[in-house]
């Protein structure tokens, strides 16, 4: 005993209605980090949400002459201006190059603001405190000093806090 299309249908619509909603400020889990996860240089890696404004189609990119190789330039978002970084660049990973389906992470605390390169968004998730491990031995040199921990899939999570208050990514 099947159901008709119609049933099928109603319980389809009913199912996309419930997982598109947005989460309420009580769905997220204690203990949990809610991240936005993306690749660089065919490496997983994710950032807090809290640090994050929005995700930006990365387009008319205006380069800067003088600055460091991983400072790619400067971006116009709805009249404002903002500095992006290659962070692969910047974490000394080999380059893959900026392609149509780039996108910039925009960052934000305080006062600092500026969007990271991503070569792909893969979504945002909720991990578990519990499911951060303090490293990977493969994660040395720059990387390790932005490092938050690493999942058990290897799930690179970055600390937002340093990365936004770093001074070697202020370019005067």
């Amino acid at each position: 005993m099947g159901l008709n299309a119609d049933e099928k249908a109603r319980i389809l619509a009913e199912r996309a209605r419930v997982l598109a909603r947005p989460p309420k400020e009580g769905d997220t889990i204690e203990g949990s980090l809610r991240v936005v996860e993306f690749m660089v240089a065919h490496e997983r890696y994710a950032i807090e949400l809290a640090h994050v404004r929005e995700v930006y189609r990365l387009k008319e990119l205006t380069p800067l002459p003088g600055v460091p190789d991983f400072l790619l330039g400067i971006v116009n978002v709805r009249g404002q201006i903002l500095s992006i970084v290659d962070i692969g660049r910047f974490f000394e990973l080999p380059a893959k190059g900026l392609t149509n389906l780039s996108q910039v992470i925009i960052l934000q605390s305080g006062d600092m603001e500026f969007g990271i390169v991503a070569d792909e968004i893969l979504g945002t998730r909720s991990i578990s405190q519990d499911d951060i491990q303090p490293s990977l031995p493969i994660l040395t040199g720059i990387r390790a000093a932005y490092l938050k921990g690493v999942t058990g899939d290897r799930l690179v999570i970055l600390d937002g806090s340093k990365i936004l208050s770093d001074e070697k990514l202020v370019v005067q």
